[in-house]
């Protein structure tokens, strides 16, 4: 019985804070169109930073394995832009008043971490690892393209005009580095390795 109570009373004392803190953000956004939304753009948006702080390491590693040079090239300019992502991230932030501030993407850490395996996997095979690197780095573009699909249009439905462009224009970059890996991949690297 003293057990119980004991858990009853952390229960409250957990609980109480929680619901204050929602409370508050909900009186917040209650001006804004759809600020339901509001909290789940955040903690997106922390997660994306985040991932994209993850992935700049993970690109100078697919740059160092990539066999051909037109792969490095790829991965060495998506690593600038991925820089110039971050900053971007940033400055939608500030637009909606917040202090930049990320979040560790565990669906990141798990797409570079099987990205180590290919690369591991397939050293020894030249005439694949091209292709492989390129699987691993568009399973990665995918989750990008997703995530920022979507805070695309969080930004538009609670009309955060300034946030929507710059996201947009993130969105475009990722999708073209989608499109150029697939340009690599059919001309050279998928190619190569039915030879």
């Amino acid at each position: 019985m003293r057990f119980s109570k004991t858990i009853f009373s952390l229960g409250l004392f957990f609980c109480k804070p929680l619901k204050i803190k929602i409370m508050a953000t909900q009186n917040n956004n209650q001006d804004m169109p759809n600020g339901h939304l509001h909290e789940l753009f955040v903690d997106e948006l922390r997660d994306i930073l985040g991932a994209e702080r993850q992935l700049l390491k993970g690109l100078k590693k697919l740059s160092t394995a990539a066999g051909s040079e037109s792969l490095k090239t790829a991965f060495d300019t998506h690593y600038t832009q991925t820089e110039g992502q971050i900053e971007r991230l940033k400055q939608v932030f500030s637009s909606i008043g917040l202090s930049a501030r990320g979040k560790k993407c565990k669906a990141m850490e798990g797409l570079l971490e099987e990205a180590d395996e290919i690369v591991e996997s397939f050293q020894d095979q030249p005439e694949v690892l091209d292709a492989a690197l390129i699987s691993a780095a568009q399973k990665v573009e995918h989750y990008e393209i997703a995530s920022y699909g979507c805070l695309v249009t969080y930004a538009k439905l609670m009309e955060h005009s300034e946030a929507k462009e710059l996201l947009a224009a993130t969105l475009a970059e990722e999708k073209d580095t989608d499109s150029l890996l697939t340009e690599i991949a059919m001309t050279e690297a998928n190619t190569g390795a039915a030879v």
